[in-house]
C-alpha cells in the first residue's frame, strides 16, 4: 500500500519574530511535493506562521496540548485554542515532555484522545532509551506505548493519528539510527498494530524521528515502512530542511 510521506519540522522551544519570519519565508521556496510539509512552532508563533504560509501548502503543527479542555489551568493550551490557528496536527508523547516533564503513557493516551475529540490528527511520538535499547527492550517500550493509547481510544482511531518512532538516545546527540535500524523498529511496529487491525496497520503512517539530515534522509526515505520524518535541528535551516522534503519527494 502506498502511503503519503510526512516531513514534519519540531522546532522546540526556539524562535523570534525575526527567525521565525526568515525561516518561514526560506520555506516557502519549496516546490510542489507528493509528501505533506508540515511544522510545528512554538505557541506564540503560531498566528504568525499561520499567516506567513496561509497560501502556502505548508501545514501547521502545534507541540502540545493540555489534557483539560478549559479552566484554572495557567500555562496550559487547550485544543479549543488551537484550533483558532488552523493546526491539524499536535505533537504527544515527545520523550523531552516524558523526561523532562514527567508526561506518563497514560497521560499521553489521554491527550490524544482530546485531540482526536477535538478533530486534530496526533503525532503520537515512542521511543526507547539508549539502556532500554542496549537491554534490547525496544519493542517491549514501543508497544507499551502504543497500547496505552489503544486502550483509551480502540485501534480504530489509528486511522487518525500518526506514529513517530524516535529513539531518545537518537535525539540530539547527533546520532541517528541507520536506515535498517529504522526500518526494522518500524516493520514491528506495523507487526504489532495487525495484530489488532491489518488495514489499520497498512494505513498508519509511521515516522522517523532523531537526528534527521539531509544527508541520511534519503536512505530512510527508501525503506518501505519509513513513511516520512520527525525533524529537529534540521528543520530550523530552511535550506537543510527543504533538502529533506525534496528526499522525501
Amino acid at each position: 500500500m502506498i502511503r503519503r510521506k510526512i516531513v514534519a519540522g519540531n522546532w522546540k522551544m526556539n524562535g523570534s519574530k525575526e527567525s521565525v519570519d526568515s525561516l518561514v519565508n526560506g520555506l516557502l521556496e519549496i516546490e510542489s511535493q507528493a509528501s505533506e510539509v508540515v511544522v510545528a512552532p512554538s505557541f506564540p508563533y503560531l498566528s504568525q506562521v499561520e499567516q506567513l504560509a496561509s497560501k502556502s501548502q505548508l501545514v501547521l503543527a502545534a507541540q502540545n496540548v493540555s489534557d483539560e479542555l478549559k479552566g484554572a489551568f495557567t500555562g496550559e493550551v487547550s485544543a479549543s485554542m488551537l484550533d483558532d490557528f488552523g493546526v491539524k496536527y499536535i505533537l504527544l508523547g515527545h520523550s523531552e515532555r516524558r523526561s523532562l516533564f514527567g508526561e506518563t503513557d497514560s497521560l499521553v493516551a489521554k491527550k490524544v484522545a482530546i485531540a482526536l475529540n477535538a478533530g486534530f490528527a496526533p503525532m503520537l511520538c515512542i521511543g526507547e532509551t539508549l539502556e532500554e535499547r542496549e537491554s534490547e527492550q525496544t519493542l517491549e517500550v514501543c508497544k507499551r506505548q502504543i497500547q496505552a493509547v489503544i486502550d483509551t481510544v480502540g485501534i480504530d482511531k489509528f486511522d487518525s493519528l500518526v506514529i513517530a518512532y524516535e529513539p531518545v538516545w537518537a535525539i540530539g546527540t547527533g546520532l541517528s539510527a541507520s536506515a535498517e535500524q529504522a526500518q526494522e523498529v518500524h516493520s514491528l511496529i506495523r507487526a504489532f498494530l495487525a495484530e489488532s487491525s491489518k488495514s489499520v496497520a497498512e494505513k498508519v503512517q509511521i515516522l522517523y524521528g532523531g537526528s534527521v539530515k539531509a544527508s541520511t534522509s534519503s536512505a530512510l526515505f527508501k525503506m518501505p515502512d519509513v513513511d516520512g520524518a520527525l525533524v529537529g535541528g534540521a528543520s530550523l535551516d530552511a535550506k537543510e530542511f527543504i533538502e529533506i522534503v525534496k528526499a522525501a519527494g
